[in-house]
């Protein structure tokens, strides 16, 4: 059983890290971060069968690909908590020379990270990858990818939705981060998604829907659904319903702090909305 408070307290302190990163730098992407922080601790704390240490084979365990690398404030975070790199690290991010750049990569040699994801639009695809040779070494764990709703906007993707679908990628959880914003402003007013869920059932796949994607609860409950519908032929989608900047008051509802780092009196506000419950870095 979760312990709900403890994961939580990591939340928070994640959240931290999150707006302590791009203050320092005064650059990166807060927002999205902020409302994936919830799905990223589950999924890492809790979701995910995981292998002490790092290998770029990832053979015997969950993999997870981040395909909206733009939010790796929140994915270095918790890289770094759940122990494959020193936390004291995230003092690094966005630095000339750092393991931790804007986007991830995988030539600096950060465990943790298998894909390079500034590019939108790719992770599915090298999720794909990853799932069809685990079904080729008979290896029975799963793949993760985490997209952006405006992400879905690039068409590699859909090829990919029906690549999977068509080949039966039955062992890959594809996650959409339905926060309704992205660079330029609302999805609705870049280019509409229309009906997501149908789109993703139209090409084949099983969809399962989070409500409350900012609730740690309601994401353990979507994602063991999720996980009881992999090996049965089709490939699974979790439409997770998010809040950008969420934990932040000033940040939530607004596309607007998508790509911005926050003054030292907005840093101040935000971390008075979230106390230091592991310790800072």
């Amino acid at each position: 059983m979760a312990d709900i408070t403890k994961l939580e307290a990591f939340v928070t302190q994640v959240r931290r890290d999150i707006v302590r990163q791009v203050h320092k730098v005064n650059s990166g992407h807060p927002g999205g971060s902020l409302g994936c922080t919830e799905f990223i601790v589950a999924l890492y704390q809790e979701v995910m069968q995981r292998k002490e240490g790092f290998d770029m084979n990832g053979s015997e365990e969950d993999l997870f690909f981040l395909s909206n690398g733009h939010i790796s404030p929140v994915f270095y975070s918790v890289l770094a908590r759940s122990g494959y790199f020193p936390v004291e690290e995230l003092n690094t991010f966005r630095l000339l020379n750092s393991r931790l750049q804007g986007h991830p990569t995988t030539h600096e040699g950060l465990p943790g990270i298998r894909i390079a994801s500034g590019s939108l639009g790719q992770g599915i695809s090298v999720a794909i990858g990853a799932a069809e040779a685990k079904k080729l070494n008979k290896d029975t764990h799963l793949v993760y990818a985490l997209c952006g709703d405006g992400e879905l906007q690039e068409g590699q993707n859909w090829e990919a939705i029906m690549y999977a679908a068509g080949n039966k990628i039955d062992n890959l959880i594809v996650s959409i981060d339905l926060n309704g914003q992205q660079i330029d402003g609302a999805t609705d007013s870049v280019l509409p998604l229309g009906n997501v869920r149908g789109k993703f059932e139209a090409f084949g796949w099983e969809v399962v829907t989070v409500e409350k994607g900012n609730n740690i609860q309601a994401i353990l409950d979507g994602m063991h659904e999720a996980k009881a519908k992999t090996g049965q032929g089709k490939p699974i989608c979790v439409l997770l319903h998010t809040v950008m900047g969420n934990g932040v008051d000033f940040m939530m509802h607004t596309h607007a702090w998508h790509g911005i780092a926050p003054n030292d009196e907005q840093l101040a506000l935000a971390l008075a909305q979230n106390p230091e419950t592991l310790g800072d870095y």
